[in-house]
């Protein structure tokens, strides 16, 4: 794609200021991506939390020259050209509109609750060899990724495949236009996202919005898809119940397989796939259904879909071996996506020294000499270290990058493994299917028991999007990322903040904060709970201490004037109620005569802490609470003349005190997708999911027993799992002599017997499973707030218990 900036003019209707002989090859809406450059269209979204407008100047700075916006930011008028729209989302999706429209090729849409990403990977597998795909990268279904994702498509594609997500009315058409499929998908219709609409019919019209200029519509027969259809569309139809549907299907499990019985016009055939899960039986069928529209042959449907494997749409963040980090993305390679995974290298990285490890690609519909050549120009871009290419192809095109080690395959690279010092570094592994790459992940990982905490980075964006959506556009965050990340991981989740610029981070201790600033985090850091034994060492790390006594003042003013301070940025806390930490109303005068003229220090913000924020029985305390938070800070800021940033609010508070934000608010538990309050938690996302596995399955007898102290006893055949994890791990004894329970393969297996140190037990009787298999410990079931209910504790208790020997991994979907 290249344009001249007068078509592009013309594309948007837009109205144009600066010089017009530019010309741009790339799109983009994220000012933090290493990839903007001067070829670069940059579009400043503005949403409710965000306006993109206000990074077009360090944009210039970084040599970007292009920009769509709604307004031209103060002093930048003759800096760059810009091409002015009513609203730069629409501009974007009305580009990408014209963009799809140059091509005549088919188009698969997808839409539905689930399966979607799922399916557009399997059916890039199965009709990968008559076909140069484009397809959505990763999960990009949105608003914004849909057009994104339609902008790459190029001449040398022959089919499209497309996703269109939804959560509320209103916002497919939006979709149709810019994908404008030939042929329609629903996946599947469930919950997700049901609180958008007003009942399930509203719901599926809207989803079929996507498919009016489709031929063809594939679906699992239902009453209402049937009622809703456009009779102009062809309906294609299956169902394992409904012998009226176009495609009958019969299922049977073999062994770890499952057995399709397909009948079709009259013609009967068996496929066979490798699952047994319900999800991934349909998503399968869906596949077949399109293989069936396109007219293959059953012979060459049994052999393609026997291959199916479990998709990773993932992108998760491992410890590696010699203190390295590892970007796990080891199961595809295509152009795009290889562009977001080096975006993600970037916001997680620890190190300076950068190595991607990168396979042939494939589907990017250039040239060879052409793909490599960008591919080089997006390594450098990123200022990447080290390239390590695994393939013929990219052995081939070795010239193309600096400092680049090729090997013609796998095996190839393990017989040189111990001589490439994998050291101190960020690894990013990208590696088609069929290099496994996955063998290149375990023997970099760092070895650690098969109990890990999965945190999606996804759902931690969200829920701050959540909040931030709460608060005026002029108030400041604070995150909390104290104990770990309440037991998520501190450092990566304080470099996601920090790439969502946050304002602050907040942590009990100076240890903490000093781990984050080693680790390169540049936010300002502030110290909740400080030791004046600390206090150098915060000077030292340039870290701000809250200060919240006059002993603890006159302590860090001592060594402030000691090593010659000037305006060192300190924070007060005000005792307004919570009894715990602070200056109380009769302490005031001598801390303003402590203060005033005092040039080592500067109070750079004032806080008090709410004791019943989320308790609406005692709201009077609260606002009585705001109500002397206003009057100590106001006699602070009158007496010392100083314009600190004032906050009270925690999560709770931000919610239910909309009135109190003042300057900033401080947002804790409520990134981490737990509100205390039910109407708010549906909007929230899950963050961590803790994951073991089944390590071995018995059966005991009537009468006999289980654990320690034989607290469980069979009162009849029982099949039993041992599970390795237990109260070493952060699990509470309480939770076990069935209390409290575990999921796995979407059933719940009460815990029998006392839990153990590293074990617990689990009674599967009526649930089918094997050894190996995957047991969610707490994530979307159960809830920690379920289990904080059940063990009359709290969430925290529960998030924070989870021990260091869990290894925490980072995803993003």
């Amino acid at each position: 794609m290249t344009l001249s900036i007068p078509n592009i003019e013309k594309i948007l209707h837009a109205k144009r200021f600066g010089d017009s002989n530019g010309t741009i090859d790339n799109v983009s809406i994220d000012s933090r991506s290493l990839q903007n450059n001067e070829k670069t269209l940059f579009f400043a979204l503005v949403g409710p939390n965000n306006d993109a407008h206000i990074y077009i100047s360090n944009l210039i700075k970084k040599g970007v020259q292009h920009f769509v916006v709604t307004y031209i930011p103060e002093g930048l008028s003759n800096k760059a050209v810009f091409l002015e729209v009513e609203n730069t989302l629409d501009a974007l999706q009305q580009f990408a509109s014209y963009h799809r429209r140059l091509f005549k090729f088919p188009v698969i849409g997808l839409t539905g609750s689930n399966g979607k990403t799922i399916v557009k990977e399997w059916l890039n597998f199965l009709l990968n060899p008559d076909f140069n795909i484009i397809r959505s990268p990763k999960s990009y279904n949105s608003q914004v990724g849909v057009p994104l994702s339609v902008i790459s498509i190029n001449d040398k594609h022959n089919l499209g495949i497309f996703e269109a997500g939804i959560s509320k009315m209103n916002e497919m058409e939006k979709l149709e236009v810019i994908i404008r499929p030939t042929i329609g998908i629903i996946t599947n219709i469930g919950t997700a996202h049901d609180e958008g609409f007003v009942d399930l019919e509203k719901k599926i019209k809207e989803k079929l919005k996507l498919f009016r200029h489709s031929r063809i519509i594939i679906y699992q027969k239902n009453k209402v898809v049937d009622a809703l259809l456009d009779p102009r569309i062809q309906p294609f139809s299956w169902s394992c119940d409904d012998e009226t549907a176009d495609v009958f299907i019969t299922k049977k499990a073999i062994e770890d397989k499952t057995s399709l019985q397909v009948r079709y016009a009259k013609v009967n055939f068996e496929v066979q796939i490798p699952f047994q899960d319900e999800a991934s039986i349909e998503n399968a069928i869906t596949c077949l259904m399109v293989l069936l529209s396109f007219k293959y042959g059953k012979t060459t449907i049994q052999n393609r879909m026997q291959w199916l494997y479990p998709v990773e749409m993932r992108l998760k963040v491992k410890n590696g071996i010699n203190n390295t980090t590892l970007i796990d993305d080891s199961y595809s390679s295509d152009f795009q996506s290889l562009k977001i995974a080096l975006d993600f290298l970037e916001s997680q990285k620890q190190f300076k020294n950068k190595t991607v490890i990168l396979s042939d690609i494939f589907q990017s519909g250039l040239s060879n000499e052409e793909l490599y050549s960008k591919v080089s120009q997006l390594i450098t871009s990123n200022k990447i270290n080290r390239v390590i290419g695994i393939g013929e192809t990219i052995s081939a095109f070795k010239h193309k990058f600096t400092n680049c080690i090729t090997f013609k395959n796998t095996a190839d690279f393990f017989l040189n493994f111990n001589y490439l010092n994998f050291v101190n570094e960020t690894i990013l592994i990208k590696g088609a299917r069929h290099f496994q790459f996955e063998e290149i992940v375990a023997a970099l990982e760092e070895k650690t028991h098969e109990t890990i905490l999965e945190i999606n980075l996804n759902s931690i964006s969200h829920n701050l999007s959540f909040y931030k959506s709460k608060l005026k556009p002029t108030t400041k965050m604070m995150v909390m990322v104290k104990a770990f990340g309440y037991g998520s991981g501190g450092f990566e989740i304080a470099k996601l903040l920090e790439h969502h610029k946050v304002d602050y981070l907040g942590v009990a201790f100076a240890d903490e904060g000093i781990a984050l600033k080693n680790a390169g985090i540049m936010l300002p850091i502030m110290v909740l709970n400080p030791e004046t034994t600390s206090f150098s060492a915060i000077i030292q790390y340039k870290l701000e201490p809250e200060i919240y006594s006059l002993k603890g003042l006159n302590a860090f003013l001592k060594i402030a004037e000691n090593r010659k301070l000037k305006h060192f940025p300190i924070h007060i806390k005000l005792d307004t109620g919570m009894h715990r930490l602070g200056f109380e109303e009769e302490d005031l005068d001598e801390l303003i005569a402590t203060l005033k003229g005092n040039k080592f220090v500067t109070v750079k913000s004032i806080l008090s802490h709410m004791a019943t924020s989320d308790a609406i029985e005692h709201q009077d305390f609260a606002h009585s609470q705001i109500d002397l938070f206003e009057k100590l800070s106001s006699k602070l800021i009158t007496e010392l003349q100083i314009k600190p940033i004032r906050h009270i609010l925690n999560t709770s508070g931000i919610s239910n005190f909309p009135e109190a934000q003042y300057d900033m608010v401080r947002l804790g538990i409520g990134l981490y997708g737990v509100s205390n309050a039910v109407e708010e938690q549906k909007y929230l996302e899950n963050v961590g999911t803790l994951k073991s596995i089944i390590s071995q399955i018995r059966t005991v007898q009537a009468g006999e027993s289980v654990g320690y102290g034989r607290r469980f006893i069979a009162e009849k055949p029982s099949k039993i799992a041992t599970i390795p994890i237990g109260y070493a791990d952060g699990i509470s004894r309480h939770w076990g002599n069935g209390l409290g329970f575990v999921t796995i393969n979407n059933q719940k297996a009460t815990i029998i017997g006392s839990i153990c140190m590293d074990m617990l037990m689990v009674d599967i009787t009526e649930i089918n499973c094997k050894e190996g298999d995957s047991v969610i410990i707490f994530g979307e079931s159960p809830t920690v707030t379920f289990m904080a209910d059940q063990l009359q504790t709290i969430p925290y208790e529960i998030l924070t218990s989870i021990s260091q020997r869990v290894k925490r991994v980072f995803y993003r979907e």
